[in-house]
């Protein structure tokens, strides 16, 4: 448990990150039926005619209170930076439950396959050849596994015959290792729950965790505040590890004396740091 100068200091990241009026998008388009199966775009406001795409998956640990609202204003201020911006939505777990197997991954999975087709109608300044997907929390989590659906066993409905044409991942302070992270009981346990607990989590696994799909071979950065009591640095440390151990280099990017919900505050200096690694592998 965090001492209570790291809690309060972590609340008040939170509150900070949270502080912001949601920002509308400049279009929307639905990739299925469901409410929750919709895509908002937001539009570059750099000079440039055609800007790379980047796909925003919003964390909250794939519970039902946390759509892709709070997420919004970090979603504007990669538009500002220059960026065409896809934020997604998706279904996640009823009340306080963690995700919803298997209709998360079923959306996350149509929303990218989608995307293609409706940036060419909704977001035309997009140049979809240059996309880079980030992940916040739980959302860097499904960053990293939208970049490994070719690696998932063969009779995974959501695997693909090739690797998704992106230019790279940017994963902030992802839940990457499922092991790790329900030893740590991140985010009150929310990766055993997400896969249906005891019974579901081994048998799950190879579907959904991110550290058992390596490597992929899609460029991949994860970016992670060192005083981050949500999701902490040795999740994304052991990803890390585990692409190593298959051959795979993944970049990591520690932040001194940041936690959490910096990295998409734009607000936080954090931000700006995000933003660029972002531009790094887009440009």
């Amino acid at each position: 448990m965090p001492d209570d100068a790291a809690a309060a200091r972590s609340a008040a990241e939170e509150e900070s990150a949270f502080s912001h009026p949601p920002v509308d998008p400049d279009a929307t388009a639905a990739y299925g039926d469901h409410p929750d199966q919709v895509i908002d775009f937001y539009a570059p406001r750099g000079e440039e005619a055609i800007a790379p795409l980047v796909v925003v998956l919003h964390g909250g640990a794939w519970r039902a209170p946390y759509d892709r609202r709070h997420i919004t204003p970090f979603a504007d201020f990669l538009a500002r930076r220059g960026f065409a911006v896809a934020n997604v939505e998706y279904r996640r777990g009823e009340g306080t439950t963690a995700g919803r197997w298997p209709d998360t991954f079923d959306d996350v999975a149509a929303a990218l396959d989608a995307l293609p087709a409706l940036v060419r109608e909704a977001l035309p300044q997009a140049d979809p050849r240059r996309t880079v997907v980030t992940g916040h929390s739980a959302g860097g989590h499904l960053a990293l596994w939208v970049a490994a659906r070719h690696l998932l066993p063969a009779d995974a409905p959501w695997r693909t015959d090739r690797p998704a044409l992106l230019r790279g991942v940017v994963a902030l302070a992802p839940i990457a290792d499922f092991a790790v992270a329900d030893k740590l009981d991140v985010c009150g346990g929310a990766a055993r729950q997400f896969l249906g607990g005891d019974e579901g989590f081994a048998e799950r696994r190879p579907y959904a965790d991110p550290a058992l799909l390596l490597p992929t071979g899609i460029a991949t950065t994860l970016v992670q505040g060192r005083t981050d009591v949500d999701v902490p640095q040795a999740v994304a440390e052991a990803y890390a590890e585990a692409a190593a151990k298959a051959g795979e280099v993944v970049g990591l990017t520690l932040l001194e004396d940041v936690g959490h919900f910096p990295l998409i505050d734009p607000a936080a200096d954090a931000c700006a740091v995000v933003a660029e690694e972002i531009a790094q592998l887009a440009w």
